[in-house]
């Protein structure tokens, strides 16, 4: 499998050398990774949501040192705000956040995040849309999720990720599926051992069914984060097995990723949310990205052959 491999790379600094210095490489991040500033990626944020089309917005960057960077990370994000508010666009947008890039891992980092993630969460509300806390490592998990529960205490529209290859995602998924909250369940893009996630596709593909039925049966708003057609499928059934409307779920994908599919659901009355990342820093992204499909790593490795 060459998933693990490619997530070890991701953190290898020889590696991050090497594929940063491909002169293909830029053009294959662009795929995933629309721009690298505000002003980059306002002309997407209007092309996307011009085709009903609904976004969540994450500015990559996970290797903060400092909690001056952490700092920094915080105020790009309100910059975005301020952008989507000039727009009006608020209501169409939503942010998420690695709370890794507000300092969650530095000393002090659970206090440091919650500081840094609480004025970002309040301008969002401000401007009508809110923030969903993404999942990182397992290691970092008891902590995002007791920073989603205190940010719900005065914003209960606050979302968190969910992660289907985990062994622990389906007794998180029964305390979460509650009147009000937001969760989007991915299968898991991290490298994580097999004494806490499942490593075979076929039992991760089962867990997220496993998982998604409890969230739709809940009383909470599902968020439906894959590609894959056959799981798309299952969630449109478990939805209407539920008695869902559909705008009591959504699906969200990646941009660059099966874009036909997103004017395609959201032709079909979906709500359609595609997750757009933007920065400079991209590189742990982009190798989650090609560890997540065979079919991206192959589409690298053919531009490399393409254009070496």
């Amino acid at each position: 499998m060459l998933g693990p491999v490619i997530l070890a790379a991701s953190r290898s600094d020889r590696m991050r050398r090497l594929i940063s210095a491909a002169p293909v490489t830029k053009q294959v991040v662009d795929r995933f990774i629309p721009g690298e500033t505000v002003d980059d990626i306002v002309p997407i944020i209007a092309e996307l949501t011009d085709k009903g089309l609904e976004l969540t917005m994450d500015v990559v960057g996970e290797d903060i040192t400092t909690p001056e960077q952490a700092a920094a990370a915080r105020d790009a994000y309100l910059a975005l705000i301020d952008h989507l508010k000039q727009l009006g666009l608020g209501e169409r947008v939503e942010m998420s956040v690695k709370l890794s890039m507000f300092g969650q891992a530095l000393d002090g980092g659970h206090e440091l995040a919650l500081a840094n993630v609480r004025p970002v969460v309040e301008a969002a509300a401000a401007i009508g849309t809110t923030v969903t806390l993404d999942a990182e490592d397992h290691t970092t998990l008891d902590s995002m999720f007791a920073i989603h529960e205190e940010l719900r205490k005065d914003f209960p529209q606050t979302g968190c990720v969910i992660q289907a290859y985990l062994f622990r995602t389906e007794a998180d998924a029964r305390r979460l599926a509650e009147a009000g909250s937001r969760v989007r369940l991915v299968k898991g893009a991290y490298k994580e051992p097999a004494e806490v996630a499942y490593q075979q596709k076929h039992e991760i593909d089962k867990a997220y069914v496993r998982v998604l039925r409890t969230l739709m049966e809940g009383e909470g708003y599902p968020m439906i984060g894959s590609h894959d057609p056959r799981l798309i499928a299952i969630g449109q059934e478990l939805a209407h097995q539920a008695g869902r409307k559909l705008d009591e779920y959504e699906f969200q994908m990646l941009y660059g990723i099966r874009s036909d599919e997103h004017l395609r659901l959201a032709a079909e009355g979906h709500r359609m949310r595609v997750y757009t990342a933007y920065g400079t820093d991209w590189y742990g992204y982009f190798m989650r990205r090609l560890a997540e499909k065979p079919a991206n790593l192959r589409f690298f490795l053919r531009s490399m052959v393409s254009k070496g």
